[in-house]
């Protein structure tokens, strides 16, 4: 893994702003408002589902699509966050979230004694394999990203996995015009608590909705068999499950950063079916149940 921030090193106002009320600048969080285990949802409404189970709410916060919340659960902390859509909104959440847990604020320095948060994403994803039904829940073992942003980071190579990717490419056809995809493993001790309670995973975050989740409107794709090959790739043993939009940066920044993190998803959408389910509310309350009810086991 890359060397991280050096304690002695002060980081400048131009690369960690501040709010002037103390919080972090895009999620309006202060440190002390942070808890050890965070939630994270893509759509803002969806904060407030969670929160429904929350005892002892401290506040909510709201800045743009940042909608932020801190309470209890079965006596354990909880932050819930939302986060937007696409892999760039969670560059943005993840360093903010590592920056409050690990860098004094006041001195603008990385603290002596790191921190690790168990960071949880729950979301909604399209299926690509016949047998992973609507209304499951898929834990991303392996997420893969298509976005190309670990890739602006150093030391993408040291927590990355090689030979899957260089499989994947190969397997693919990979145009040479986007960005190198990238596999990264979730947190072990998330796998853990999710294993035998959902669908193992392999999951792609795409870096948009249409066109490189392989949706045909007007354009036309620049892999037009971009499907048939990813529900046929397989290595190691394992196989593409589904498509979503943000696990893969939360995976690679995270296994940069040391912090446990995982991303489960409802099936919502299939490839096979050509249907969506709409009314998918209920589905992601129970997985909302699921989530704070294995979260809350790491206390």
């Amino acid at each position: 893994m890359a060397a991280l921030t050096d304690t002695d090193k002060r980081i400048p106002e131009s690369e960690l702003i501040i709010n002037g009320d103390g919080s972090a600048f895009h999620i309006h969080l202060r440190p002390e408002e942070l808890a050890d285990n965070v939630i994270l949802v893509g759509d803002p409404g969806r904060v407030d589902m969670v929160a429904e189970h929350l005892q002892d709410i401290e506040f909510r916060h709201q800045s743009r699509e940042f909608v932020s919340v801190t309470g209890k659960f079965r006596g354990v902390r909880m932050t819930v966050l939302s986060t937007g859509i696409g892999t760039d909104n969670i560059d943005i959440v993840m360093n903010e979230l590592d920056a409050l847990a690990n860098v004094d604020f006041a001195e603008r320095r990385v603290k002596s004694v790191r921190k690790s948060l168990n960071i949880l994403r729950i979301g909604t994803s399209g299926a690509i394999q016949p047998d992973v039904p609507l209304g499951s829940f898929v834990f991303s073992r392996i997420s893969v990203g298509c976005d190309g942003l670990l890739n602006w980071y150093a030391g993408r190579d040291e927590i990355a996995l090689a030979d899957y990717e260089e499989a994947f490419k190969a397997h693919v056809g990979w145009d040479r015009h986007l960005p190198d995809p990238y596999f990264v493993r979730a947190g072990a001790r998330m796998t853990e608590l999710f294993s035998g309670v959902t669908i193992p995973g392999m999951t792609i975050s795409a870096s948009g909705f249409y066109g490189p989740q392989g949706r045909v409107l007007r354009m036309p794709l620049a892999m037009p068999d971009m499907l048939e090959k990813f529900e046929s790739f397989s290595y190691d043993g394992q196989r593409i499950t589904n498509f979503e939009m943000e696990g893969s940066a939360i995976a690679g920044i995270a296994a940069h950063l040391g912090h446990n993190a995982g991303t489960v998803c409802a099936i919502i959408a299939h490839r096979y079916l050509h249907s969506s389910n709409t009314d998918y509310k209920p589905v992601v309350r129970s997985l909302i149940e699921l989530a704070l009810d294995r979260l809350s086991v790491i206390g």
